[in-house]
């Protein structure tokens, strides 16, 4: 018989916080497929829930570059939406306030990968 130790509450805790980053981005993707235009074509990379989960960063990216203030703009417009697609489509205890946020850090990942690649 194998014994395994008891998770503390630490681990848990990041666990929960681990999958309901995981399932509010890939719900954001999905809502965000369903609701743009197609003008640009705007990728969830991650989510960060706070703390306490009563707020919630989406962070996204979007192509091309000039389209980026707009469609923030119209994914923040449609937070409240978002909110509403997620009570449906989410088992949640409590629904964080969203924001989505332009996702520089990959942004600059994505430099780092065409500088490295000049011959």
């Amino acid at each position: 018989m194998r014994f395994f130790p008891a998770a503390s509450p630490d681990d848990r805790a990041r666990r929960h916080a681990a999958r309901a980053e995981e399932l509010l981005a890939h719900l954001a993707a999905e809502f965000i497929a369903r609701e743009t235009n197609g003008t640009s074509l705007i990728t969830v990379t991650r989510a960060e829930v706070s703390s306490k989960g009563d707020r919630a960063d989406i962070f996204v990216t979007v192509f091309p570059d000039d389209r980026v203030a707009t469609a923030l703009d119209f994914l923040n417009r449609q937070a409240g939406e978002f909110r509403d697609y997620l009570k449906k489509h989410a088992r949640m205890h409590s629904l964080p306030r969203v924001e989505f946020i332009e996702d520089r850090g990959e942004r600059n990942r994505q430099r780092l990968d065409e500088l490295g690649n000049i011959p």
